[in-house]
């Protein structure tokens, strides 16, 4: 009887738990996360980022082995198929977590049908092996790309006291700053966060070449230079409107095109690494 009630109230605490989740899916978020081992193949532990180039290779061979079966062209075929196979196997080897994904048998279904030269069970083949790994894919593609091929700002410092996060809040206290300046009719308060504004867009710049390695500079580019000049005179001589759409201009240029790519990105990849915050799941 005591084991009737141990069940039951273990049914129960997974119904109530699975309730609560449901009422609260909109803060809810279940995602599958890699096994630790993936991180070794990619960077910084790994610079050759050889699980990237192991895909790359399986999803060439399985284009070559499609066409050479095709166009009867037998030793092309065989050849593919053996470097497939070994870099198939290869990914167990490399993530021993992985093992069980692995559709082995379709790959032995696939080396028989080469072998026989059967057009239409290797085409089969093909697609039960395509199959498997869009399965696996649609776990953890997006996971992975966002933790280990997303940009990590988390270390970066633009000098010895300053952090890369407390310059960007800087940056944006500046712009605000001019449009209240601005708009109140402060013009000495607009022009002075405009010019510490454009001092931390120059500092910010220093820091992009790391990536952004071209014989012009990235950030600020001349065509932000030549807006920031435009904003200034603005805010000399200009109409507010005139003022409006320069400022505006400069904030798409300095700050939204950046967020649109690097910001997303790195806040997706601080989810996935930092892991679940359950301190604010509990408070939804």
């Amino acid at each position: 009887m005591r084991w009737t009630h141990f069940i039951f109230l273990q049914c129960l605490l997974i119904v109530v738990v699975g309730v609560v989740v449901y009422i609260h899916k909109d803060n809810v978020n279940l995602y599958k996360t890699p096994p630790e081992s993936l991180a070794k193949w990619y960077k910084p532990e790994n610079k050759r980022q050889e699980w990237l180039h192991n895909m790359f290779k399986l999803r060439r061979e399985m284009q070559a082995i499609k066409l050479y079966s095709t166009s009867n062209e037998d030793e092309l075929l065989d050849k593919w198929t053996a470097q497939f196979s070994k870099h198939y196997l290869g990914i167990s080897e490399m993530v021993p977590e992985w093992d069980k994904k692995l559709d082995v048998d379709s790959l032995t279904q696939l080396q028989v049908s080469v072998k026989s030269r059967d057009q239409q069970s290797v085409s089969g083949a093909l697609d039960d092996l395509n199959a498997s790994c869009d399965s696996c894919h649609q776990d953890y593609r997006a996971t992975v790309a966002t933790m280990y091929r997303a940009p990590d700002f988390s270390s970066v410092k633009l000098n010895q006291s300053v952090a890369y996060k407390k310059h960007m809040k800087a940056l944006i206290r500046q712009l605000n700053q001019i449009k209240i300046a601005s708009g109140d009719g402060k013009q000495d308060v607009a022009l002075s966060s405009l010019a510490e504004l454009e001092n931390g867009i120059k500092l910010q710049g220093e820091t992009c070449v790391q990536c952004h390695k071209k014989d012009t500079k990235t950030y600020p580019d001349v065509t932000m230079i030549k807006t920031i000049a435009h904003l200034e005179q603005s805010l000399t001589t200009g109409t507010p409107k005139e003022q409006g759409k320069a400022l505006g201009t400069l904030a798409v240029q300095a700050c939204a095109r950046c967020h649109g790519t690097h910001r997303i990105a790195y806040d997706n990849r601080q989810t996935f690494v930092d892991g679940t915050n359950w301190r604010e799941l509990i408070k939804h």
